[in-house]
């Protein structure tokens, strides 16, 4: 015998090497492989769509920061020439409301939180 084809005590076939094929229907394999390409178009289509989704709503946002910034450069071309816009007149009628009535709130919990502490004693 050739020592090339003896390794370890036994005797090698000459052949092919490697794995042997699967035994699989072609059909089958080629039945498989189409819906996986189906599932992977219909995955990408989700994809673009959540993508689109998410570029439409920024652009909305950019929209409207748009508008908010045009708003302000007005109000502060008006303060320029000595006019208070009447929606800050109101803006600050507001805090100036909401500050007592949240100084009030800050009172009341303070009291409230004393009164607890000292009935633990």
């Amino acid at each position: 015998m050739d020592d090339s084809k003896v390794a370890g005590g036994k005797v090698k076939k000459p052949g092919k090497r490697g794995r042997k094929p699967a035994k699989i229907d072609l059909k089958a394999k080629l039945e498989r492989s189409r819906q996986s390409a189906r599932e992977c178009r219909a995955r990408k289509k989700l994809r673009y769509q959540y993508l689109e989704e998410l570029v439409s709503s920024r652009e909305r946002a950019i929209c409207a920061l748009r508008e908010e910034l045009e708003m302000y450069k007005q109000w502060c071309l008006a303060m320029d020439q000595g006019k208070i816009p009447s929606e800050i007149k109101a803006l600050l009628s507001g805090e100036e409301q909401s500050k007592p009535q949240q100084n009030l709130a800050k009172v009341g919990k303070a009291s409230k939180m004393d009164a607890n502490s000292h009935s633990s004693w």
